[in-house]
């Protein structure tokens, strides 16, 4: 089945924030040759879905704004009320660092589970002579920090997307 890439209108079908060929040129203008080793456009498609998907689960409840058709649209773009550095962000596109975000994560989808399922932490571990004891603060998960920080402006700074600049008089 052939990938349904949204457009901007909020598509009831769309699978992927960005296509297998504008995919192909992101990871080549940035020399990553393991994207075009993948066997595939079918494994690459599989890829980006993938990636969506642990966007859409990992980000949904973090965006800033609203999604234009909350009732039709599959995926969490395109928004409306996105507010970057005073700039409107229009409510019919989906913005390059989101396809960015969704690149690198199809990329990392390529070589492992995005969203493994956790276990609990071992606190202390020794075998004969080596102990290794776990930081308890540590993450259990793994976290992406290049998306993170791509992603971080078009993500609500706190509760209900709002977010105001506290200055000292």
């Amino acid at each position: 089945m052939s990938l349904i890439v949204e457009d901007g209108t909020g598509l009831s079908t769309a699978e992927s924030y960005i296509s297998v060929a504008d995919a192909g040129t992101y990871h080549s203008n940035r020399g990553n040759a393991a994207w075009a080793a993948l066997a595939s456009d079918t494994v690459r498609e599989q890829c980006l879905r993938k990636a969506t998907d642990y966007m859409v689960g990992t980000y949904r409840d973090r965006w800033q704004g609203l999604r234009t058709d909350a009732d039709v649209q599959a995926l969490c773009w395109p928004r409306y009320g996105v507010v970057i550095e005073g700039v409107s962000i229009d409510d019919n596109v989906i913005p390059e660092p989101v396809k960015r975000a969704c690149c690198e994560l199809a990329l990392k989808a390529a070589t492992a589970e995005l969203s493994p399922d956790l276990t609990q932490g071992v606190l202390s571990e020794q075998v004969g002579s080596i102990a290794v004891t776990y930081d308890k603060s540590s993450p259990q998960n793994v976290r992406y920090k290049a998306v993170d920080a791509i992603l971080a402006p078009y993500l609500a700074s706190g509760g209900g997307g709002c977010s105001m600049k506290l200055v000292r008089t």
